[in-house]
């Protein structure tokens, strides 16, 4: 038998294969798009069966007949891509191949969806209400939300399908993400190079420079998640996946510092013009579907998290987990 991990050398997918290693799982097929990335570096102390490429991947997978469980990670996650047939083909088109393939094999389909689906937030953040009406910000949301719409109107369905509405999603593994790597990564830097972190200002009434929120999930909850999740084949759902508390970015940026034991020199800088009518200025997970399900594990904190990220990782040379 085999458990496939797509996006598997990526962040998340990484994290992943790791925490499946540490239960004695090696029985995994990654699948990726490496090409000259450093990601190859989150894969090289995991154990693992094989590795395809995702453009020969889909004509391989119907082939195999012993997959139990599709973790489908890899996508373009780029909330900033504005090639919307690039982000279809992505991150609909083959989320279809593998959904489809799971339901003929009777197989786990667990994949990620993002909390870009809520767009701006106004009508909340409950993943009990009807998904019909969300209106994503930008893209990449709205690449997501096409597929969740999909995946919901599905007769032939795979064994258990579960779509994780990922919030900020932070930890080892995402050096190779560029500017979409989560602010502690970045943040960590700025201090490394010049002793401040810079956020970006509001232009938001009512809201101070650094007080934009959001929930922030550290990606060793994602793994154990994941991990439940396979343990009980009964649960199926689209899932909001974050803590359930909101935390401003200027707090974020305290914690580093602390986490370094320095003292706090945060800045403020302009936000581009490109980014003013697609930002999100809050985000906060409703649980409740979660928690119904049985999944009992206390989050990290917003403290805690970053300590161990900064800590056990960034200060160590950008360690992989």
């Amino acid at each position: 038998m085999s458990v496939i991990v797509t996006g598997g050398a990526g962040f998340i997918g990484s994290n992943i294969v790791g925490a499946l290693n540490a239960a004695g799982r090696e029985d995994i097929i990654i699948v990726d798009n490496i090409h000259t990335s450093e990601k190859w570096m989150n894969i090289r102390d995991k154990k693992f069966l094989s590795y395809f490429h995702k453009n020969e991947f889909l004509d391989k997978l119907w082939k195999m007949d012993d997959v139990t469980h599709i973790i489908h990670m890899g996508a373009c996650s780029s909330t900033t891509e504005t090639d919307f047939d690039y982000l279809y083909k992505n991150n609909v088109e083959y989320s279809k191949e593998l959904w489809n393939y799971a339901a003929e094999q009777k197989a786990s389909f667990l994949y990620a969806s993002s909390a870009a689906t809520y767009g701006n937030g106004q009508d909340g953040f409950d993943d009990e209400k009807d998904i019909q009406g969300l209106k994503p910000l930008n893209r990449y949301g709205y690449s997501k939300h096409l597929f969740d719409m999909w995946a919901e109107k599905q007769d032939r369905r795979p064994a258990q399908a579960v779509g994780m509405k990922f919030f900020n999603v932070y930890g080892p593994n995402e050096y190779a993400k560029g500017s979409m790597a989560s602010v502690v990564y970045h943040g960590y830097k700025q201090i490394i190079q010049s002793g401040a972190i810079r956020l970006f200002k509001s232009y938001r009434e009512g809201i101070e420079d650094g007080g934009q929120k959001r929930d922030f999930i550290y990606v060793k909850d994602i793994c154990k998640i994941i991990r439940f999740l396979m343990a009980h084949p009964e649960v199926s759902g689209l899932f909001n996946i974050g803590t359930g508390t909101a935390e401003t970015f200027f707090h974020l940026a305290q914690a580093i510092f602390k986490a370094l034991n320095l003292e706090p020199d945060i800045r403020f800088i302009d936000m581009p013009s490109e980014l003013h009518s697609r930002y999100q200025y809050y985000t906060k997970a409703e649980t409740n579907q979660l928690l119904k399900s049985g999944y009992a594990d206390p989050f990290y904190s917003l403290e805690d998290g970053v300590k161990d990220y900064v800590c056990e990782y960034l200060a160590k040379g950008f360690a992989v987990n």
